[in-house]
């Protein structure tokens, strides 16, 4: 039986692992302060892929397409509208939810095998037509106006504080707000699926007959999901895409990087379980460093990692760590009410 850490432990030790990560643009070179943002909006894209899967049972392999809308429409916020890039950032988070609500439409008379390849059919529909905007560049795409990142709110203020060029105060602030991202989204899902929402959803995912027949809506909640999802994708692929500075239809919608990628994380790490991802992520990123030199071997690798974790390990790497130390600082499940735990001990 898995034994929850104590609340006051967990907090402490969140807190200095947060204060050291936000000190990391302060103490570290500038080439590890973008690795970290890496990591950061991968663990952003996990996080959200693994309440779709791992919670909602809404398996989506069309997770790119929201990465590109919102890298699209941040630019076209920039470019075409004048907008400060951070508050293109947020356009491109609502653009993505707005494109989930017809996806969605579509996607949910879809089960199964079916609605995995149906997001991807709308994913890639998403990427043609990326291609035919012109004002941004058609299928070549476009880069943000040279100094528009280093002119970005936050910049010449962090750059004066901390006297370092206005690269690195750029590379800082994305990185900052990476960092917030991945905390606000780690600590809205525990909260969230701590809720009575949340065990709705995971009753949904269970049995959708059994949640249904104890007064929760599948459909409501489901789309409520995969809306703000959509919407926490966008966002993470609108601010990945400011640090890259150029956007193409392949890079802003491919498969591979914003969905495959995402998926073998959140198998690794443990699907339906919170630390999941981030396991997943740390595993990632390792191997990614010691195999990245090796070219096709580097996928090989992973693609036999994923497989030996989906034979011999199914809960990922945390469940098989939960299930032999019973340790879980996160705990999801629910007791019972006091009156039915003391009907219960009397039978």
């Amino acid at each position: 039986m898995a034994l929850s850490v104590s609340k006051p432990v967990s907090v402490v030790l969140g807190l200095l692992l947060l204060a050291a990560l936000i000190a990391v643009p302060l103490i570290a070179p500038r080439a590890v302060t973008q690795d970290l943002f890496g990591v950061l909006t991968l663990l952003v894209l996990a996080m959200n892929w693994n309440m779709l899967a791992g919670f909602a049972g809404l398996v989506s392999v069309g997770q790119q397409a929201f990465v590109g809308i919102g890298a699209y429409f941040m630019f076209a916020a920039v470019i075409l509208w004048g907008m400060d890039p951070l508050l293109g950032v947020l356009v491109g988070g609502l653009a993505a939810m707005l494109f989930a609500v017809p996806m969605a439409f579509f996607a949910f008379r879809l089960h199964g095998a079916y609605f995995a390849i149906g997001t991807w059919v709308v994913a890639d529909i998403a990427r043609l037509l990326a291609g035919q905007w012109k004002a941004l560049g058609g299928g070549t795409g476009t880069s943000l106006p040279k100094g528009t990142t280093k002119d970005m709110f936050g910049v010449p203020w962090v750059k004066d504080v901390l006297d370092i060029s206005s690269a690195a105060a750029a590379d800082a602030v994305t990185y900052w707000l990476a960092l917030g991202l991945a905390v606000v989204m780690l600590v809205a899902s525990y909260v969230f699926l701590r809720s009575r929402m949340g065990l709705g959803l995971q009753a949904i995912r269970d049995n959708v007959q059994a949640a249904r027949s104890v007064g929760v809506d599948p459909q409501r909640l489901k789309l409520a999901v995969f809306l703000l999802t959509a919407f926490g994708t966008g966002l993470c692929g609108a601010l990945i895409f400011i640090q890259i500075t150029r956007v193409t239809p392949d890079a802003a919608f491919s498969v591979l990087d914003w969905t495959a990628f995402v998926i073998f994380v959140v198998v690794i790490g443990g699907i339906g379980t919170l630390p999941g991802p981030i396991v997943g992520v740390v595993v990632f990123y390792i191997l990614q460093r010691l195999l990245a030199d090796y070219g096709t071997v580097y996928l090989i690798v992973l693609g036999l990692i994923g497989i030996a974790i989906m034979l011999f390990a199914r809960g990922g790497l945390w469940g098989l760590f939960t299930a032999r130390t019973g340790v879980d600082p996160f705990p999801l499940r629910h007791r019972p009410p006091a009156h039915l735990r003391v009907k219960a001990s009397k039978v």
